[in-house]
């Protein structure tokens, strides 16, 4: 019993949240061991959890038919989906936030530059070993860039957004054109990263390029994408082998 509760928690905490699933199969037999009778009136199994639910079924019909409900194994799946897809909508917002402060720096580059070639003497005078400072070099690389430049780099970066934006609803969504389009607009990106890696490796590069590499090997195994391990027949069976429906009619059946 402390096993079933323990493997069932994710999917009685998903009830809890979003409510029950109940449904009553044309099957007599079958809609027999999915049902009951108590002093509070029917009970009916819940095809996410498996509890007994009081009241009247959600839906009737052909077995055939009834709600495919995420469980068991899909279930875990989907909640470490999500919570790639929260990470990359967190993603989009900083570089939106760095697009945002790239253009205003370009508005802004003719003043800043004047202020710069106004102080920084002064600070040379005053003994400050400003030309040692690796913010002051960086500076004078951005001051030193074309107003175009800038602009294709605001582009690519309102771009770059715009892509981490939609793999984030296309994982929410759980859908299988976002789990492609996650990993190949990852994958893409990988070179970029190892780039930056073999230029310098920062804590913040190394936790990037660790989760982007984890992200796309987990969706390619899990959810056997490209053809991998059976492909999307072998993950509707697997997903099919879940749904309570299909256990006890099979329980029904022998």
């Amino acid at each position: 019993m402390a096993e079933r509760r323990n493997r069932n928690r994710w999917e009685l905490w998903t009830c809890a949240r979003r409510g029950h699933v109940t449904y009553a199969p044309d099957d007599e037999r079958l809609a027999q061991r999915l049902s009951g009778t108590t002093g509070l009136g029917e009970v009916w199994r819940c095809l996410r959890c498996g509890d007994f639910v009081v009241g009247s079924p959600h839906g009737r019909g052909s077995a055939d038919d009834a709600p495919l409900v995420i469980r068991g194994k899909a279930l875990r799946q989907a909640l470490i989906v999500r919570v790639l897809a929260v990470e990359r909508w967190i993603r989009a917002l900083l570089i939106a936030l760095a697009a945002w402060a790239v253009w205003k720096f370009h508005g802004a580059q003719g003043s800043i530059q004047a202020t710069f070639d106004r102080d920084l003497p002064l600070l040379r005078n005053a003994g400050i070993k400003v030309d040692q400072m690796t913010a002051i070099h960086e500076l004078e690389r951005a001051l030193a860039a074309k107003p175009s430049t800038l602009t294709l780099l605001t582009l690519a970066l309102v771009a770059y957004a715009v892509i981490e934006l939609i793999e984030g609803i296309g994982l929410w969504l759980l859908k299988r054109w976002g789990e492609y389009f996650a990993v190949i607009a990852t994958s893409v990106f990988l070179p970029l990263e190892v780039h930056d890696l073999l230029k310098g490796v920062t804590p913040t590069r190394a936790l990037t390029f660790a989760i982007n590499v984890a992200a796309v090997v987990y969706l390619l195994v899990s959810k056997r994408l490209f053809g991998l391990r059976g492909g999307r027949a072998a993950y509707d069976a697997e997903r099919r082998g879940e749904q309570l429906l299909d256990v006890e009619k099979a329980a029904a059946g022998s």
